[in-house]
Formats: C-alpha cells, sequence, structure tokens
C-alpha cells in the first residue's frame, strides 16, 4: 500500500469565475460581493454571474488523485486511503457516501473550490448544483422582463442541459432519482411536496433524455464552439446529442437492458429497466448515427490524438463537451499525479496512472494484429517494437525516450530491475510511488508543465467524435450486426493511428470483440472503462482476480552480461467487487432526512 498523502488544495477566493466564457459585463463587475436577489437577475450580465458559478460547479475531473480508472483493470497505483474501502468491497451507504472515489467535497456544502473532481457521484452535492439550475430557470421565468427573447432561448437551454448532465453523472452511479425541476423551500412547501420519491431507472433515463432531445430540437444553442469563441465552453447542441447517445447506448447494455439486471432482483426498478428490449440498442444506434450526419461536417477526429488535449489545440474537431480550465487561477493537477515518477533524478509525481499489463495486452501490433494472433510478430521478450502509435503516443515502457517540451534534454525511463546501474524508476513492489506495473503513461499530460500546483490550464475533455463513433459501432452491431457502417466508423479511428482496416467477414460477436478492444484502447485513462466494465457485466470477472505487471530481470544480474528477460507476475492485491457494486448504494444520511427514498439493491 502507498504511503498515505496528505492532499492541500488551493481555494480560491471570491466567487470562481469562467473567464473565456464570460461577457465585458461579467469581467468588469467589481461588485459581486454586493448582489442581491433582486439586483442579480435586473440584467443579463449579473444572471450570467449566476450561470457562470453553475459552469465552475462542474466537476473537475483533472484534480484527483484517484479517477475512476483506478477502479478498473486498466490502471494499478495501489490503495489510497480514501478509496481503500471501496476496492475491498467494503462499500456501504454510511461509508464514504457508498462511492468508490476520493470523497474531498463529498457534502452537500460545495466550497469555491477548483477541486470538485469526484462530486459527481455524489448525491449531495449533485442536488445541490441542480438546485441552483432549478433556481436559475425560476428567475430569469419571473423576471423576463429584463432579458432578450434570445437570451432566454439560449440560456434556457444552456441551464437544462446542465441539469441534465449533472443528472446522467448521478444516474449513472445511483441508478433512478428524485426528479426535482423546482427549488424546495422548507418554509413553504408541505412534507409531501419536500419529500420526493425516487423515480424508477426508466423514468430517470427518459426524463434525462427527453431534455436533451428538447434542447437540441429547439436549436437555439450552437452546434459547436472553435477556439477563440467568447462564449466558448458553454452548452451545445454537439454536446447535448452526444450525451443523449452515450446515455442510451448505456441504458440497451446488459446491466441494465435485461429482466434481471447486473445487481440481482430490482423490484423497485431503480438499477434496470426490469425487461429485455433489442429496441434500445437501435435507439441508441440512431442517436449516434443522427448526430455523425447531421453535425459530422463540424465535428471530426484531430489529426494528431497525442496533441488532442494540448492548450493550444482546446476546441479543436473533436472535441464536444469539455470542461474549461485556467491555468493557476482554476488549474489542473493532473501532471502532479501521474506520468514517470522520478525525470532525470528529479522527483516530479506521485505514480499513481500505472497502466496495467491487461491493458498493455490490448495495444495492438503495427500490422493491426492482437498480439495474441501468432501470425502477429509479437516477440514476449521484445514485447515493445512494432507497436501500433497509440501505443507509443499514451504508454511510458521500459528503455523509452522521454522528452515532454519542458524538459531541458531527453531523459530514458527504466522500470527494470537493474543491480548494476539502478533507475530510481525501477520497480520494487513497495510501499513508495514508483509505480509497479513495469509502465507510466503519457496520454493527456500537458507537456509545457512538470508538474502540478494548478499550473496546467489544459482543458477536461467530457466527450469527443471518437467516442461518439464507437457508440455508434457498438449499438449498431448489437441491433443490426457487422454492416458496412459499422465498419466505416470503427476504421475511421484506426485509420488515424495508421492501422489497417478490419478484416473483414467478422460476425457480430468476433466485431463486439474487437469494438471493445478498439474501445479500450482509444478510450484508455478517460474514466471510460469503469462505466464498460459495469455496463457489459464484466466487473466482477475482471476485477475480482490479480492484475499484472511486467518484472524486467538481467539473467547475469552482476554484470548485466546476459539477456534481459521479461516476465509478467502478479501484482498481489486484486480488487473485491461484489454484485451489489454494480449500482452505488443511496447515502444513509439521505434516507435519514427523507423516508420516502427507497435503497438499492444488496444494501438493504
Amino acid at each position: 500500500m502507498k504511503n498515505t498523502k496528505k492532499i492541500i488544495f488551493t481555494m480560491l477566493l471570491g466567487l470562481g469565475l469562467y473567464t473565456t466564457s464570460c461577457n465585458d459585463d461579467f469581467l468588469e463587475n467589481d461588485i459581486k460581493s454586493q448582489l442581491t436577489d433582486a439586483t442579480q437577475w435586473e440584467s443579463e450580465g449579473n444572471a450570467d454571474i449566476f450561470l457562470n458559478d453553475i459552469y465552475h460547479d462542474l466537476s473537475n475531473k483533472w484534480n484527483s488523485p484517484e479517477n475512476l480508472d483506478n477502479f478498473t483493470d486498466d490502471n494499478d497505483a495501489g490503495f489510497y486511503w480514501r478509496s481503500y474501502s471501496w476496492k475491498q468491497g467494503i462499500v456501504d451507504p454510511s461509508v464514504n457516501q457508498g462511492s468508490p472515489m476520493d470523497q474531498e467535497y463529498n457534502t452537500a456544502v460545495i466550497t469555491n473550490s477548483t477541486n470538485h473532481a469526484t462530486d459527481y457521484a455524489t448525491w449531495g452535492a449533485a442536488f445541490y448544483k441542480i438546485r441552483k439550475c432549478n433556481l436559475f430557470l425560476e428567475k430569469v421565468a419571473e423576471n423576463s422582463a429584463n432579458f432578450s427573447a434570445a437570451y432566454l432561448k439560449q440560456r434556457v437551454d444552456e441551464v437544462k442541459f446542465l441539469r441534465a448532465y449533472l443528472y446522467s453523472e448521478l444516474w449513472m452511479h445511483i441508478g433512478g432519482l428524485p426528479i426535482i425541476t423546482k427549488t424546495l423551500d422548507r418554509a413553504t412547501m408541505t412534507p409531501a411536496e419536500l419529500y420526493t420519491k425516487r423515480s424508477t431507472f426508466e423514468e430517470t433515463f427518459k426524463f434525462i433524455t427527453s431534455e436533451l432531445d428538447a434542447i437540441v430540437n429547439n436549436k437555439a444553442l450552437p452546434i459547436k464552439f472553435n477556439n477563440g469563441d467568447a462564449n466558448a465552453g458553454r452548452a451545445t447542441l454537439g454536446a447535448a446529442l452526444a450525451l443523449k447517445g452515450w446515455l442510451e447506448l448505456y441504458a440497451a447494455s446488459p446491466a441494465f437492458n435485461a429482466a434481471t439486471p447486473a445487481v440481482g432482483s430490482d423490484p423497485n426498478k431503480m438499477a434496470s429497466f426490469g425487461n429485455y428490449d433489442p429496441d434500445r440498442w437501435k435507439k441508441a444506434a440512431a442517436t449516434n448515427k443522427q448526430f455523425m450526419d447531421t453535425y459530422g461536417g463540424t465535428y471530426g477526429l484531430f489529426p494528431d490524438i497525442s496533441a488532442l488535449w494540448w492548450e493550444k489545440n482546446e476546441y479543436n474537431s473533436e472535441i464536444i463537451w469539455d470542461r474549461q480550465i485556467v491555468a493557476v487561477i482554476m488549474g489542473s493537477n493532473y501532471e502532479q499525479y501521474g506520468g514517470p515518477v522520478w525525470i532525470d533524478g528529479v522527483y516530479y509525481t506521485w505514480g499513481n496512472y500505472d497502466p496495467t499489463q491487461e491493458l498493455i495486452d490490448q495495444f495492438s501490433m503495427a500490422n493491426g494484429k492482437p498480439i495474441s494472433d501468432p501470425t502477429s510478430g509479437y516477440d514476449p521478450q521484445n514485447p515493445y517494437v512494432n507497436r501500433e502509435k497509440r501505443f507509443y503516443d499514451f504508454i511510458v515502457y521500459d528503455g523509452v525516450p522521454y522528452k515532454q517540451d519542458w524538459m531541458a534534454k531527453t531523459d530514458t525511463i527504466y522500470t527494470r530491475i537493474d543491480k548494476v546501474k539502478p533507475s530510481k524508476n525501477q520497480i520494487d513492489f513497495g510501499t513508495d510511488d514508483v509505480g509497479n506495473t513495469g509502465y507510466y503513461f503519457k496520454k493527456k499530460i500537458n507537456p509545457l508543465k512538470p508538474r502540478g500546483g494548478a499550473s496546467s490550464g489544459q482543458n477536461y475533455i467530457y466527450y469527443r467524435y471518437a467516442e461518439v463513433l464507437l457508440n455508434y459501432a457498438e449499438a449498431q452491431n448489437e441491433a443490426s450486426g457487422a454492416d458496412a457502417s459499422v465498419y466505416a466508423a470503427i476504421n475511421a479511428i484506426r485509420k488515424r493511428s495508421n492501422l489497417p482496416e478490419l478484416p473483414t467477414g467478422l460476425t457480430q460477436e468476433t466485431m463486439r470483440t474487437a469494438i471493445h478492444r478498439e474501445r479500450r484502447v482509444e478510450l484508455c485513462f478517460e474514466a471510460k472503462r469503469f462505466y464498460d466494465i459495469i455496463r457489459w457485466v464484466i466487473a466482477e470477472d475482471v476485477m475480482n482476480k490479480d492484475l499484472h505487471g511486467m518484472k524486467i530481470t538481467n539473467s547475469s544480474p552482476s554484470d548485466n552480461k546476459g539477456k534481459w528477460i521479461y516476465e509478467v507476475v502478479g501484482l498481489n492485491h486484486p480488487h473485491v467487487f461484489h454484485k451489489k457494486m454494480y449500482i452505488n448504494p443511496v447515502p444513509q444520511a439521505v434516507r435519514d432526512q427523507n423516508k420516502e427514498i427507497v435503497q438499492n439493491p444488496g444494501y438493504q
């Protein structure tokens, strides 16, 4: 177990702002602290101050040492004190609000911090933000005479999108939710009005997707923003349709689209539809196809995936929905948590993002064949030669030359056990920060910034166009089999990484395997794998077994005159995943406050 680390986050003074998405009135307002309920809604500029605070409260998923990938078979960084219980299967309504992630901000009171990294899965924080959305919608309606028709039309749909997004994040973790579309007031409401019951899984899903559908049909929002646009960072039609397509895919998946859901018996239908309907796959395919057909001329794959996240490439053609980050002011700590621990002999990172051998083995050879194919050319004793481009774009492996823009010179990262010339990045299977898988990653790391301290300004990307293609391919394959459109979607992604097209003649089952592999590689370390192992109902298989790393030693350790031997070894601390963990529990505090709230299966 790694050493316990005390995380000290920089707190912003005053109201956190989305500086690049604000109008002049917003930037020049010197009396923010003096706004009253009356003056808050007397002008569009003042109303936008309130709205920008909602944007500010969006989870900054960069800023956590334990993002969702740490709870999958893709990453192994040891056990941290805040997540230890969940990783050991100790999941209870009274433990950490039932959430797997670091809950630094797990109360209903959200501070003016930039570090809302994991509160998207927290009941209290989600409904705190949803209340803000409801309040904005009520106040602009009450004071509509102060706003232009164009302002109202656009801002109302923006806030409805934000509310739908907030609901969707919590729904994926907890299932059915109370649908609250107005602010609650103990002073004026009866208990029956205050204590809202949970809607079912299906009712919650339909509420979210119907809201998104209405936004798309209203066409009040722009399709996309580009880098430099004054309103970049606000909601768009692209974001609404992409989110709808993803949620439909999620809901159509085996964990929920079944008579008996992944969690087992679900009499209240909080964790599933309670039946199987093949049309759910068709709807998911249709929505993602709608995005491709309608917005495909505006969105597209960015040519260089390794540079997709860079500040200078923000709002490129692939970016659909992101959270704006401003270096130092409301920046990212991501570079502090991951990547090689030691660079040029200097300690730089916590080494939290350590790809497992299970993930490494999913990267194909440059010829497009999986390493399990006897004709692929893969050599287990020379495993890093002739791999696909994404392997070199994403992964730091033993012996790789490592050079970021901020570095004065190239370093070589060695993870091997070398008794003649030991490296500080050498795996030791101990308790320090050095990773024990034999790998680090460099995907998404800002090449301009050496470490955290909120110094990075790279936006956090929630959804990108490659995911739409993957979503479509999966849904269409499940609905109709491996037709030409499925091949086209997957091959477009492969082409960007210089891979040949998939072989023709794949069955629905073999295409499913290919899609799952493509998705795992393309979206690795983007907080997607967690939802995939949940919805595919494979978490109890892939997590309840030991994960692996690469141990490299010399056959003549005293002088290194022998051969370097590559040995896949167990890491000796598998997670414990119980069936009930396919859905999180409702926090006990919530049920104590509202007796109408029923608990999820397995947590009663």
